[in-house]
């Protein structure tokens, strides 16, 4: 039977101190996220700790893309035995989306419930991705759960799901709810205050260089010298500075893309292939592949004179 069970966080996550206890589930179910041997906690993960241990309001990640929002949080959950009830926001979802709909089943009309019931029900994460790509007012229709309260579904007669007490929620975006003042993030909105202010919010960012050297190399063991490791993340980084306009003279010379670590991970994995083919270009031609090829022609113009200001 799976029951709840009080962990220590210092003996399951890195850098975290002994004697902070968050509680998580006996047994993992098929809802809980699969273990990544290669991840690695970034330094913001003690927020998230936090924020298990206080475990009040709901918890709101925000940061630049691919930055690893969504895979900490399941890694979390992974060592939690936590099941998770993912979502992806965009413009045209609604709350019934969350919820669930009517379907048939062997000729009758069932209920088939939605994330949301779902992880209410059994105790569960609730992880809702590009939350700030929602319209504002479907946002606001979560305001009753995010206080609390139970969900009523009047679509399967007026059914009342009362909030499990390891019921958790979880919010991920690029903005921090105020929209995207950068202009770099197409389609984002500015969410309403009172539903923002029913959160905990945390920054998230990009790894620092020594640990994303790390990450490669445990992608990498074998081809891929630290020394060409290192390039690439200065490489990446000169990316990213790029895409956010801090190197250049005004924003609408920010280039439009960026080297998201997942980007990076690409990037090394295909370099390692490349280089197991015989190719001398192997970390070029690995780079139009990774990242290159979906920019602009004045973006990859720019990308392959910072590769050669790099590389040499």
């Amino acid at each position: 039977m799976n029951t709840v069970q009080t962990f220590d966080a210092g003996t399951l996550f890195p850098g975290i101190p002994a004697g902070i206890a968050i509680r998580g589930w006996s047994e993992s179910s098929p809802y809980t996220p699969q273990k990544n041997p290669h991840y690695m906690f970034p330094s913001w993960l003690e927020d998230i700790v936090a924020w298990l241990a206080y475990g009040q309001d709901s918890l709101y990640l925000f940061g630049p893309t691919g930055c690893g929002k969504t895979s900490c949080v399941k890694q979390v959950m992974h060592a939690l035995n936590y099941p998770v009830y993912e979502l992806t926001g965009h413009s045209r979802l609604e709350f019934p989306d969350m919820v669930g709909h009517h379907t048939v089943h062997e000729g009758s009309m069932h209920y088939e419930y939605g994330p949301l019931p779902l992880a209410m029900k059994e105790g569960g994460l609730f992880l809702l991705n590009e939350i700030d790509l929602l319209d504002p007012s479907t946002a606001a229709g979560l305001n009753s759960i995010l206080d609390g309260y139970p969900l009523t579904i009047a679509e399967n007669g007026g059914e009342l799901i009362v909030p499990h007490p390891m019921f958790r929620f979880v919010a991920t975006a690029n903005s921090n709810g105020g929209s995207d003042h950068t202009g770099l993030y197409q389609g984002v909105l500015r969410q309403n205050m009172a539903f923002m202010d029913r959160f905990t919010l945390v920054e998230c960012g990009y790894m620092e260089e020594e640990e994303e050297v790390q990450l490669l190399a445990s992608h990498a063991p074998e081809s891929i010298d630290n020394s060409t490791l290192r390039q690439m993340i200065r490489f990446a980084n000169a990316v990213r500075r790029l895409f956010m306009g801090y190197d250049a003279e005004d924003m609408d010379a920010a280039i439009e893309v960026t080297f998201s670590t997942r980007t990076l991970i690409r990037w090394v994995c295909l370099t390692e292939q490349y280089q197991h083919m015989g190719r001398e270009d192997a970390i070029s031609r690995a780079l139009d592949r990774a990242i290159t090829f979906r920019a602009s022609h004045a973006t990859r113009m720019a990308l392959r004179e910072l590769f050669q200001r790099i590389f040499g």
